[in-house]
This record gives C-alpha cells, structure tokens and sequence, in this order.
C-alpha cells in the first residue's frame, strides 16, 4: 500500500497474468514463474532487459509514454488499466501525508435522493454510503450512510447472499475501487479500509494482489432478494457536480415487466416512498 513502487508493483502483477501462448511465444518445458518472463516482456515491448527491470523494482519511475504504451500493449491492458498505467509513470511531485478529509453530499443532492421513487445512494471515493433513500435500504439493509460498500460485499454473509455471483460482483468492485483510488494511496481512508479487507478476506486479498483496473460504469444487476424473490434491475452510476469522486446510484427496472411489479411490491411496504408503478 505504500506508493513507494506503484509501477513496478503493477506491471509485475500484471506480467504474471499473461501467458506465454497468449503472445505467441513457444513454450516448451518447465517453466518456473507465473506469466511472462521479464525478458520475455522486454523484447516484447522493445526495450532493454536491464531498463524493464529498473522499472519493476522502482530504479525507473518516470518512463516516457511510449514505453508505457508498449508495455501496454504486451500485457494486453484494455483502455482504462492503460490510462492507470499511464498516471502511475507519470511525473508528480510527492506530497505530504494529508489528514482524512471528510465527504459531505451536497444538501440538494441528498434532497434529491431522499424524494426519488427509485432505489438510490450516494457513494464517496472509497465506496462509503454517504446517503441513502429508503428503498435503497429496502432493496438491502447495508445501503445506509455510513456503511461501506467493499466491506459488506466481503464480510457481510447477508450482502452476499443477495448477489448470484457475489464473487464476480466482488472482483468487479475491487477493480472500481483501485480505478477510483487510483495513484492517490497516502490517504488514511485508504491505508485503513484496504488493511482491513487483506487481513480479513482472503479473497480481497488475492484480487487486491492482481492489480485489476476497471471504471465503474452503469451495468444490469440480478439481485436475489429474500421478500420478492430475483430481481433484474439496471444500476446508473452519475457523478455528482461540485462533489469530486461522490457518486449518485439509481436502480431502475424496465418498465413492464415482472421486475417493475417486484420493485413496487417493495415500494409499497416503505411508508415514505411513492409505489414504484412504470407504465407498461
């Protein structure tokens, strides 16, 4: 968690993530190391064996963006880790360890999601729920400020329990909150919530240690809900003016269909939030 050697940290893990057969290098016996060796990337990207090393052991840190781009390139990074790559090599003074600074929603912003007739919340950089409506909380019970959106989804067995594929959830959202995150590491927030998910879920853990990158984006989400059964809901992911890295969430169903029924069958048991009925 130190930034002491981010960029070597990452090609190394993402080195190891490739195989030899996916770049077209013959294979032939034993091999010692997972992925690609480091020659082996080196020639690939077109520098020297030495150079790469550098990098990978911090000797390097400010690479130019052609080198980044070809290593890239050789470690098949789609566009967002290649632009986390890029900010990573880039060349920025260091900074003085700043205190936690406090997330407050804008008072129209929490206005706004105490009145929607939507399952809706707003999340800080670090996955905090910093405001929720009460079909939020209806649609689960860990969407209340306060919580933590990471650390339910790894040690809350409930939380779990409503996603079919918590495990693919899971790695999906470490790989948003690294992108999120991303070179700005000496945040207390951040050095406490990831200590805390490495020492106590084995599975943050190794994805944690794969250095996967991916921008949070609107995505459908299959929740299996324990009063009205599976729901298919569309997630819409809005960042929030004048608010850096807040995030408003809105689930919404498609109109007419068994899941419109089932979120207003949920609706109806919140006193202080209209019956979610979409036209048909």
């Amino acid at each position: 968690m130190s930034e002491s050697n981010l960029l070597g940290e990452y090609v190394r893990a993402r080195r190891e993530l490739v195989t030899p057969e996916q770049v077209g290098i013959p294979v032939s016996g034993v091999r010692r190391v997972p992925g690609l060796r480091r020659e082996e990337v080196a020639m690939l990207a077109g520098i020297s064996a030495d150079y790469y090393l550098r990098l990978e052991q911090g000797r390097d840190r400010n690479p130019s963006a052609q080198v980044l781009e070809s290593l890239a390139r050789v470690l098949r990074l789609d566009d967002d880790a290649t632009a986390y790559l890029l900010r990573l090599g880039a060349d920025k003074p260091r900074r003085r360890r700043r205190r936690p600074r406090k997330e407050t929603v804008p008072a129209s912003v929490a206005q706004l999601v105490a009145t929607l007739p939507l399952p809706a919340y707003v999340e800080g950089r670090y996955f905090d729920v910093l405001a929720a409506n009460a079909l939020a909380t209806a649609l689960s019970p860990r969407l209340v400020a306060g919580a933590n959106r990471l650390r339910d989804v790894f040690l809350d067995p409930a939380e779990q329990a409503l996603h079919p594929d918590w495990e693919n959830a899971a790695a999906g959202m470490v790989a948003g909150f690294r992108e999120s995150v991303g070179t700005d590491t000496d945040d207390p927030r951040f050095i406490e919530l990831v200590g805390e998910l490495s020492l106590s879920s084995p599975l943050f853990s190794r994805l944690w240690a794969r250095h996967d990158v991916e921008a949070c984006e609107g995505a459908a989400k299959l929740i299996d809900h324990p009063q009205v059964g599976g729901l298919r809901l569309h997630r819409e992911r809005l960042g929030v003016g004048g608010a850096s890295g807040q995030t408003l969430v809105v689930f919404h169903p498609d109109p007419g269909t068994d899941d419109a029924d089932k979120l207003a069958l949920l609706a109806s048991a919140v006193s202080d939030v209209t019956p979610v009925r979409p036209r048909g």
